[in-house]
């Protein structure tokens, strides 16, 4: 199956029409032609199949023939907070991976020890949206704004909140006391880590304070091992 994606669709829709751009790449890059079908998702849980009505590059419509539910293949909710990475490219494969592994949220974080200050919404929410799209699934994870460290800490997050850091200090395992079918967010740092200040406050607000193994990882490395141990604990 070739999966689509516009946010746009909506069970009301009988027919849909592409915008320009999406348009072109239907009909002269992927070469598709009247009569041809067209499985899309609005990110939303819903798989719409369509067959093509018009095959022009400025304006594809399709007719929609069909809608299914497609529940999310897992029964817990994971949000993650990482701190972007100093190179871009790191922190995109993260979102890529992480979202064919299964992710619910995703919250960039400015933290002390941060290198890059600065991201590009536009970009990774395609780089998720073409994740989403190849690994066949079909909820959007949700990509929020760049948050500051303090702000996000005094956020009212539902479930466990959970902070991996480096520091020699008293912590445990993730994988030893992540509960399954819960609602989890996880806090990953920069290169340089958390510092001292921001795990103190972490804890305060009642964040516990984990380890994700005895190897020293990469900002995203931590992010994607953090997201396959809780997929993990809930098969």
């Amino acid at each position: 199956m070739q999966l689509f994606y516009n946010a746009k669709i909506t069970d009301n829709n009988k027919q849909f029409n592409f915008d320009k751009t999406e348009s072109r790449h239907i009909v002269k890059v992927l070469r598709k032609k009247t009569g041809d079908q067209l499985f899309i998702t609005n990110g939303k849980g819903k798989l719409f199949t369509s067959e093509v009505s018009i095959a022009s590059d400025k304006k594809c419509m399709v007719i929609i023939i069909s809608v299914e539910d497609k529940p999310k293949p897992w029964d817990y909710y994971l949000h993650i907070a990482i701190a972007p990475t100093k190179n871009i490219d790191r922190f995109e494969w993260f979102l890529e991976k992480a979202t064919e592994i299964g992710i619910d949220e995703i919250t960039p974080i400015l933290c002390d020890h941060s290198e890059r200050k600065i991201i590009k919404m536009d970009r990774l929410n395609r780089i998720i949206e073409s994740a989403m799209k190849q690994s066949l699934k079909f909820q959007l994870p949700k990509l929020n704004t760049l948050t500051t460290f303090t702000d996000f800490i005094q956020q009212k997050n539902n479930g466990d909140s959970y902070i991996a850091h480096c520091e020699k200090t008293d912590k445990q395992l993730l994988k030893s006391i992540l509960k399954p079918k819960q609602n989890t967010t996880l806090l990953i740092g920069p290169e340089g880590d958390f510092s001292n200040s921001e795990i103190t406050a972490a804890i305060q607000k009642g964040v516990i304070p984990v380890s994700l193994g005895d190897s020293r990882l990469r900002t995203e490395t931590a992010g994607l091992t953090a997201t396959q141990i809780v997929s993990f604990v809930n098969q």
